[in-house]
C-alpha cells in the first residue's frame, strides 16, 4: 500500500493536503494526520517520497552511466572482452529491474524474465538441434562408407582407392530411413537398376563403378573372390579361393597372402 501511496503522489494524483476527512481517499485515512484543521500527509510517507524520488535519481544516473560504458564497449570491434560486456549488461539489467520493481512494476519485471528464459531455451534448442543434425550427418557418411568399401572390397578394390569410391558414395548414396540409397542426379530421386523399375542396390553401383573406372579395382577381382573380372580380364587366370573363407578356410594360404600382397588379403579377409 505504502508503494501505491508513494506512486500516487509522485504522479500528482495524490494531494498532501486535504482539507477535511471526507475528501481522504478511502483506505487511505492512514497515511493522514490532522493538524490546524486540515489533513496532511504523514511526515513518514513524505519521507518515503523523497526516498523514493532520490533512490530514482540514482538509479537513473548508474543506468545512464552503464549504458554509456556499454556503448562504447560496442563501438570497439576489436579487443573487447566479453566477460567484461556481459557483466555490464547483466548489471544494466538489475538496475533497470529495481527501477522498476520500486515504481511497483513488477508485472514488467517478471515479463521481462520470461522473455529472457524463453530466448535462452530456444537459442539452447537451436544448439542441440544442430549437433544432433552434425550426428546425424556422421552417423550417415559412416554407415554409407562402411557399406560401399564392404561391397567394394568384395570385388577387388585396390587399397589406394578407398578415398577415391567413398567421394563418389557421397555424391551417389544417400542414407533414408535407415536404408542405404542410390540416387540420380538430382541427388533425392532413386536411381533405377539394370531392369528399369527397381531402384538401384548398392551391389549394381559397385558393378557401375567398376565399369566407369576400372583403375579402381583389381584387374583380376570378381564378386567375392580375387578371381577373373568380368568379361575374361586377368589374362585368363582362375579365380582363387578365398581363404578367410569358412568353405575355403587355409591358414597356410592367409599367411603367404599376407605377406605376398597385404591389400589382397586385407581385402578377402574383409568380403569373408
Amino acid at each position: 500500500m505504502l508503494v501505491l501511496v508513494v506512486r500516487l503522489v509522485t504522479e500528482n494524483m495524490l494531494a498532501s493536503v486535504i482539507k477535511t476527512k471526507a475528501e481522504i481517499p478511502a483506505g487511505l485515512e492512514a497515511f493522514y494526520v490532522e493538524q490546524d484543521g486540515e489533513f496532511v500527509l504523514d511526515v513518514d510517507g513524505r519521507d518515503k517520497v523523497s526516498e523514493f524520488r532520490n533512490n530514482n535519481r540514482t538509479l537513473k544516473a548508474k543506468l545512464e552511466a552503464q549504458a554509456a560504458e556499454l556503448a562504447a564497449l560496442k563501438l570497439r570491434s576489436e579487443g573487447v572482452d566479453p566477460e567484461e560486456a556481459k557483466r555490464l549488461a547483466s548489471e544494466h539489467q538489475a538496475l533497470l529491474e529495481q527501477q522498476q520493481l520500486k515504481a511497483g512494476d513488477a508485472e514488467k519485471v517478471i515479463a521481462a524474465r520470461v522473455a529472457a528464459a524463453k530466448a535462452d531455451a530456444a537459442k539452447d534448442a537451436a544448439a542441440l538441434q544442430r549437433k544432433l543434425e552434425q550426428a546425424e550427418a556422421r552417423l550417415s557418411s559412416t554407415l554409407i562408407d562402411q557399406g560401399v568399401l564392404t561391397l567394394a572390397t568384395k570385388r577387388g578394390l585396390r587399397s589406394t582407392a578407398v578415398p577415391d569410391i567413398t567421394a563418389r558414395a557421397r555424391g551417389a548414396v544417400r542414407l533414408v530411413e535407415g536404408a542405404v540409397v542410390v540416387v540420380g542426379g538430382d541427388g533425392q530421386s532413386p536411381r533405377l537398376g539394370k531392369d528399369g523399375v527397381s531402384p538401384m542396390s548398392l551391389e549394381e553401383w559397385i558393378e557401375a563403378q567398376a565399369v566407369d573406372a576400372p583403375h579402381l579395382f583389381e584387374t583380376n577381382a570378381g564378386g567375392g573372390a580375387a578371381g577373373n573380372s568380368p568379361g575374361g580380364a586377368g589374362g585368363g587366370k582362375q579365380a582363387v579361393k578365398n581363404p578367410f573363407l569358412r568353405e575355403s578356410w587355409n591358414l597356410t594360404e592367409q599367411m603367404r597372402l599376407q605377406k605376398s600382397d597385404p591389400g589382397l588379403a586385407a581385402r578377402l579377409k574383409a568380403a569373408a
